[in-house]
């Protein structure tokens, strides 16, 4: 309707345009391996957080033993590590949708020099993973107090 309306040579950026949305759209709703369509690999999910005293790292390992991951410091880097194994197809089940991924995993998280390894703790309930990894003190916050001083009275 609109193309009538515009010159053939003017609508040519409005066309692109289109054409543009259409292929982002295409490949965010699973066109051709689209952004919202599952990859194979099975990669787990983490958060990242820092407070003034560490940074804590939270990783979803669902349906994984602890035996079946690792977590290493490396170079500065913090590893995590692992496999997540494939089940297998039971006899006399039609599959109508497979979803879940398995195979290996690595997520790699760098970390300040300013950390302490050392005195890093994991622990890991429910499915989830969490590695608290403490600040050295010289890369903590002082406080310094403020003293409050009487003013001297006048007169």
């Amino acid at each position: 309707m609109f193309g009538t309306l515009i010159p053939r040579r003017e609508s040519a950026a409005f066309d692109r345009l289109e054409r543009e949305m259409h292929g982002l759209v295409d490949r965010f709703f699973g066109g051709d391996g689209g952004w919202l369509v599952p990859t194979t690999q099975f990669m787990p999910n983490m958060n990242i957080a820092e407070s003034e005293t560490a940074f804590e790292v939270t990783t979803e390992l669902p349906g994984l033993k602890p035996e079946e991951f690792q977590v290493e410091f490396k170079n500065g880097e913090l590893w995590i590590v692992g496999e997540s194994k494939e089940e297998k197809e039971e006899r006399g089940k039609t599959w109508h949708r497979v979803e879940r991924r398995h195979g290996e995993f690595r997520r790699v998280v760098p970390l300040p020099e300013t950390v302490n390894p050392d005195k890093a703790e994991a622990t890991y309930r429910d499915g989830v993973l969490k590695v608290t990894v403490p600040k050295s003190e010289k890369a903590q916050p002082k406080h310094v107090p403020i003293k409050i001083e009487a003013t001297p009275p006048k007169g």
